[in-house]
């Protein structure tokens, strides 16, 4: 369900929380909340969201899933990047490299329990007042392998995906799924890469396309192309590369990285 954000204060304890609501409209919204809720439950982990605590309240006929999560005063990935580029800056690569690798310590916390998170983006990765990135919301997490072994299966990941995948950083392999195929946490992998290229050069490779209105899922089934710059090292380029592969068996693991 649609959900909303609201900053509140703890009576007892007089911190600052974040309060996400989420909209239940039937029981397949409740089912996604609990399933947010339960994909926190399984880490404990710096670079991953805590959830404080969750309840369901009944607002007559429907329901909305209470997620108290802590606040973190940094804002988003995404909100840095922008700052950035209103000032005519880039992020120097010491400070992307630290982001990135929080990120990746993240993300491997999440791959080693057989999970993917499958919706990283900038919006969803929180900056605390020491940079250290923190992922957030584990809605659309789910295993990690899905073996597709029909066209009904594979019609069935690619809708999931159109769903719950943003589609500016959604793996090709998502956007026409293969009757015969299978579909693993190498998704995550296409997604940091263009989570790399937006903080090296202020937005996401295909952000623009999308917001131009051309077509996404072509885009993707081409090599990327990475704007000529002297301001990265080739080692830093060559890793973005080889995050975005457009064959998944040929991307890096978590752990390469």
């Amino acid at each position: 369900g649609f959900s909303y954000v609201d900053l509140v204060e703890g009576l007892r304890d007089g911190r600052f929380y974040a309060l996400k609501r989420i909209l239940c409209h039937d029981k397949e919204d409740r089912q996604a909340a609990l399933h947010e809720v339960e994909m926190h439950g399984l880490f404990d982990h710096p670079n991953i969201l805590r959830l404080v605590a969750h309840c369901m309240v009944e607002k007559g006929t429907k329901h909305e899933a209470w997620l108290l999560l802590p606040y973190v005063k940094g804002g988003t990935l995404w909100s840095e990047v922008q700052a950035l580029r209103e000032k005519g800056t880039f992020m120097p690569e010491q400070r992307i490299l630290l982001i990135l690798h929080g990120i990746c310590c993240g993300l491997q916390a999440i791959h080693s329990k057989g999970y993917a998170h499958r919706d990283l983006k900038p919006t969803n990765v929180l900056l605390d007042e020491d940079d250290r990135p923190v992922l957030m919301d584990l809605g659309s997490m789910n295993q990690a392998r899905i073996e597709v072994n029909s066209p009904r299966k594979a019609m069935a990941v690619q809708d999931w995906a159109a769903q719950r995948c943003t589609i500016s950083y959604r793996a090709p392999e998502l956007f026409t799924v293969p009757s015969q195929c299978v579909i693993d946490e190498r998704t995550d992998i296409w997604s940091l890469g263009c989570v790399l290229y937006c903080m090296m050069f202020g937005e996401g490779p295909y952000d623009a396309i999308f917001q131009k209105g051309d077509s996404v899922a072509l885009a993707v089934q081409n090599p990327i192309v990475v704007p000529t710059t002297t301001r990265y090292s080739a080692a830093l380029q060559r890793l973005l590369l080889s995050m975005m592969t457009l064959n998944p068996q040929a991307r890096p693991s978590i752990h390469d990285i």
